[in-house]
Order: structure tokens, then C-alpha cells, then sequence
């Protein structure tokens, strides 16, 4: 069966919430490392007023541009690769980052930015960008996008951790404001 962007845009939505947020919106748990059954997703999903069935949820995982989403080997389980406000395990290593990341936000965020550094508010980190482009991207969803450079080399001097999720997105506990600087938006 083929699917509409829409449609697929819808339900892959409602699979990030279900995912990363609200799993008893469809009815279903996730353990302790954010996986979710898949045949209790699909069920759930449709019994939530979302169908879905497992042709449109290989193809949504396959074509997200943000690769938000990985399946077990076996594709008996899924789970969102990094963004939950629900406390999960993603069993990340520390890895040591690139001399600098990214973080786009929108400029009405600057001025609280600036004065309390970057905190992961209802999600379990702060997310960087391993690009300026990205985090342009990021910052652009929110209002008029500010990119902040983060000195990720002196952080990780400093004792910083930082960890890789599968879909590339850098993720780290907070940067206070003494390892980043606002930078000029060519946009």
C-alpha cells in the first residue's frame, strides 16, 4: 500500500510522542532502555485512532530525513534515537566530540541562553548540531534561528561528556555559557 507524505508525516508524529514522550498514548510501555514492542505499537497506534501497519512503519523509519527512529535487528522492537522527556537508558558510551558543535535556537531564547547556558529542559539532554546547516535547520522551527558555537574541545578538557546517538545528533547534559558564543546568522 502507498502512503501520502501526509499521511506518513502524521503518523510519524505521533510515533515520536508515542516514543519519546506519551507511550500510553497508544497504550503500550517502553523498557528501560526506550524500546517498544513493535506488534504492541502497531496495535496500539490503531487502536488509538492512528492505523499503521508494519509496511508504513519500515518505510517511515527508512525514509526520515532526521532518522528519529531504529528497529532491532530482528524489527521486533523500536524505539526514538535521542529527544525523550521520558527517562530511558539509550545505553550511549561517552565519545569524544569534535573540536566544535552547534546549537540552533530561536532569538527570543538568546537573552536566557546567554545569562543560564543551555539546559536539556523537559528532555534528558542537550541536543548540538555537527553542522552549522543543521542547527540553522533546528533553530529555524522555533522563530528567527540564532546558531551558538560550542566549544566542545575545551568542554570535554573540562570534563564534560558527550554522547553520539545513532541518527548523528550530539547530545550532552548542559554547556554553560562560558563554552559558547552567538554567531552572526547569514540567513
Amino acid at each position: 500500500m502507498k502512503y501520502t507524505e501526509k499521511q506518513k508525516t502524521h503518523t510519524s508524529k505521533f510515533i515520536s510522542l508515542v516514543l519519546r514522550h506519551q507511550p500510553e498514548a497508544a497504550g503500550i510501555m517502553l523498557d528501560p532502555h526506550g524500546w517498544a514492542d513493535v506488534t504492541e505499537l502497531l496495535r496500539g497506534m490503531t487502536n488509538a485512532g492512528q492505523p499503521i501497519d508494519m509496511a508504513m512503519l519500515e518505510e517511515i523509519v527508512r525514509t526520515d530525513a532526521k532518522q528519529r527512529y531504529a528497529f532491532n535487528e530482528g524489527h521486533t522492537k523500536i524505539r526514538a534515537n535521542q529527544g525523550h522527556s521520558v527517562a530511558v537508558d539509550l545505553e550511549l558510551q561517552p565519545v569524544t566530540p569534535p573540536d566544535t558543535l552547534w546549537h540552533g535556537t530561536a532569538s527570543r531564547f538568546l537573552d536566557s541562553i546567554m545569562q543560564d547556558g543551555l539546559k536539556p529542559m523537559s528532555r534528558q539532554y542537550v541536543h548540538l548540531s555537527p553542522d552549522i546547516e543543521t542547527a540553522k535547520k533546528v533553530g529555524s522551527r522555533h522563530g528567527k534561528p540564532v546558531i551558538l558555537q560550542i566549544d566542545t574541545k575545551q568542554m570535554h578538557a573540562d570534563g564534560f561528556r558527550f554522547y553520539r546517538a545513532e541518527n548523528g545528533v550530539w547530545l550532552t547534559e548542559a554547556v554553560p555559557t562560558a563554552y559558547m558564543k552567538a554567531i552572526k546568522n547569514e540567513a
